[in-house]
């Protein structure tokens, strides 16, 4: 057990000065004003229009990186400096969520996927590990009782969410090069406002790598409790 909350830490801490990182790239691009004067609102708006989409509304949201789009309302949610805001950092979050919205829009294989498992693991994720974990209390480790078949369905349950982590992964780096390949080919932004969007969204991407890699280690981790590795 000791070998996991040693890996639960380097993972929280490799995840916080992600997130530390993006919060600052950020604070830093929403001081770099766009010189067409766009909301974020405005520029998810145009984006939407310029992929033929009419029926998703852009609504703001409290909060701050909240952003997100709704597939089941068809809505672009922006937080509320997002869509009000006229700045590199807005520009680059409201085309992301607008290519969620062309990805729906076109069918888009991989979120459609993604789709199909927001319900089953938005269920799983919370009990999989307390699954896993009381398996292994009854001696599932040990022999084929029914601890162990506990223990492993807690391990499903935590190999569905780490794919759905990393299906997570494409449908967010698509979202983006649909948005910047939109900022740059209808010259949106100058040079230095795309550079600016351009960097928000690589460190925005590595957020959802860093929790994919902490996913797959942990599930890694419990499966070798479960099928007889060493303990701690």
């Amino acid at each position: 057990m000791i070998g996991y909350y040693i890996l639960i830490g380097i993972i929280a801490l490799v995840s916080f000065a992600v997130s530390s990182k993006l919060k600052s790239k950020f604070d830093f691009y929403s001081r770099v004003h766009l010189r067409n004067g766009m909301s974020g609102a405005e520029i998810a708006q145009k984006m939407l229009s310029d992929n033929g989409i009419y029926d998703v509304r852009v609504i703001s949201t409290p909060g701050r990186l909240t952003d997100h789009y709704n597939p089941v309302d068809k809505t672009v949610n922006l937080s509320e400096a997002v869509y009000n805001q006229r700045n590199a950092a807005a520009a680059a979050v409201a085309a992301h969520e607008v290519g969620h919205a062309v990805q729906h829009a076109t069918a888009y294989d991989m979120l459609k996927l993604r789709s199909r498992l927001v319900p089953v693991v938005s269920v799983s994720s919370g009990m999989s590990q307390w699954l896993v974990f009381g398996g292994l209390i009854l001696g599932a480790a040990s022999g084929f009782g029914a601890g162990y078949y506990i223990a492993v369905a807690g391990l499903v349950l935590m190999a569905l969410a780490t794919v759905f982590s990393f299906i997570t992964l494409p449908v967010e780096y698509d979202a983006s090069n649909r948005a910047l390949a939109w900022l740059k080919n209808k010259n949106m932004l100058t040079q230095e406002e795309y550079a600016g969007a351009e960097d928000s969204l690589k460190w925005a991407a590595r957020t959802y790598l860093v929790a994919a890699i902490g996913a797959l280690a942990s599930l890694v981790f419990w499966a070798l409790q479960v099928f007889g590795g060493s303990r701690n």
